[in-house]
């Protein structure tokens, strides 16, 4: 398919009152034409995956065409300067979260990225290291625990960090790393009640959040059996 046919089907599938409940969620409705998720992942299987392809939608600026993007880019062929380009470009929560977790943590930077943008600046960027962490918490099922840990001092240091999207997405991978196994839920608890400790609202509710989940009955019982099972 053509990008130009492609952004064309968009358009034609635009829904101005979509665009508005978009917003109240919190997504930017500049350059948004209202297009859901089953559609775009129903048109993503039409196309199949085209590096190319992916880098006109991008350049387009349109919103669904961007997390169009996501689903038919070639992660083997993503490059570290694509991804800080595209970085610098997110402009919404669920851009951020929808690229970085069908794309980005499926490339081989993805551990450095995560590490990179974590560390501080724009709010979608910052953001976009801890969804990565989040991404490879779940679809990482070979590296060893370490590689998880390491990040753990990153959402300490990102705590205090008082951006809505930031704590959100600091929460979100402290979880989704203390739901891999016994010993890396015992260490995120650990570090959810040194963010507790911290003099922060944002770091106190982060905490919070996490710690009702990773100690709750449910993932403890998940844990004990896969740890069982092995």
């Amino acid at each position: 398919m053509e990008a130009d046919g492609i952004l064309a089907r968009l358009k034609s599938l635009a829904n101005p009152e979509a665009v508005d409940g978009m917003a109240r969620y919190g997504i930017n409705p500049h350059n948004t034409l209202g297009v859901s998720i089953p559609t775009l992942r129903g048109l993503a299987k039409q196309i199949g995956t085209d590096h190319e392809l992916a880098a006109q939608l991008w350049a387009s600026g349109i919103h669904e065409a961007r997390i169009l993007t996501s689903l038919v880019d070639d992660p083997r062929k993503v490059s570290e300067a694509q991804m800080d380009s595209w970085a610098a470009d997110f402009d919404s929560w669920d851009i951020c979260d929808q690229v970085c977790s069908n794309l980005f943590c499926r490339t081989p930077f993805a551990g450095t990225k995560a590490v990179q943008w974590s560390a501080g600046g724009e709010e979608y960027v910052r953001r976009a290291g801890f969804v990565l962490m989040a991404g490879l918490a779940v679809r990482d099922k070979k590296s060893a625990d370490a590689e998880f840990m390491r990040f753990f001092p990153l959402m300490v240091q990102a705590a205090t960090d008082e951006r809505n999207y930031v704590k959100k997405a600091v929460n979100w991978a402290l979880r989704g790393i203390g739901k891999r196994n016994l010993a890396l839920n015992a260490k995120a608890i650990q570090i959810a009640q040194e963010i507790k400790a911290l003099d922060s609202r944002s770091a106190r509710w982060i905490a919070s959040d996490a710690l009702r989940e990773l100690t709750g009955e449910a993932v403890q019982r998940r844990l004990l059996y896969e740890m069982q099972g092995k």
